[in-house]
């Protein structure tokens, strides 16, 4: 597994839920297109599953 995941947001989080756009915040995912790089732990793995649709993500072996 690698130690790192690169996370981009690809969508737009209007009209989601708040805890949608709560998530997203907390990966740091402020505006369409910004990438991130997070630890792969299982929290942030948690997060990414639950805002999949919105985000496209690189460096990640489930």
């Amino acid at each position: 597994m690698s130690e790192t995941v690169t996370v981009t947001q690809i969508k737009s989080g209007i009209g989601s839920t708040e805890k949608i756009r709560a998530t997203l915040t907390g990966l740091g995912l402020t505006k369409m297109q910004k990438t991130v790089t997070r630890k792969n732990t299982p929290e942030i793995r948690g997060m990414i599953r639950k805002v999949q649709h919105l985000v496209r993500v690189e460096g990640e072996q489930c």
